[in-house]
């Protein structure tokens, strides 16, 4: 069997689970994906869905967005975007309308930011020739003249 163009989602899942001491089996049985299916993925071999993605994120207790971006389903961006929701609707210190408002601040920021990249460069400064000439212009527009004795 080819492997698939998953990118480094199985050496991310391979990792994610050595380092949460976890065998294949366990982790396989903590998700509820069969041990075969969960070697395929870490070899690459198979392309899992949303849902089990959700599940073994769950099981090794990191954010799904991340294996999403593992597995090329969602851009970095995206995942951050995502996380940063996901963090402001978890706080238990702040009330749901506190969420929203923080939330459309966010999008506001969001938004202006992305408008700024799309915006072109200010013209570069006038050469100093340029800035010389017009101080001249001020002073009166004439060559300066001095006294005769």
């Amino acid at each position: 069997m080819a492997s698939l163009n998953v990118g480094n989602l199985g050496e991310y899942l391979r990792e994610q689970r050595r380092s949460a001491q976890l065998s294949l089996r366990q982790l396989a049985d903590a998700a509820g994906v069969s041990n075969p299916y969960l070697s395929q993925i870490e070899r690459g071999l198979r392309k899992p869905s949303a849902d089990i993605l959700q599940q073994l994120a769950k099981a090794l207790r990191i954010s799904a967005e991340t294996l999403y971006v593992q597995a090329g389903m969602l851009d970095e961006r995206e995942r951050e975007e995502l996380e940063t929701r996901g963090v402001i609707l978890a706080d238990p210190s702040i009330n749901e309308r506190q969420k929203q408002v923080l939330l459309q601040i966010y999008d506001s920021f969001r938004k202006e930011n992305a408008l700024d990249t799309d915006t072109p460069e200010p013209a570069p400064e006038p050469a100093p020739e340029q800035s010389s000439e017009r101080a001249a212009r001020a002073d009166g527009g004439g060559a300066a003249t001095t006294p005769s004795d």
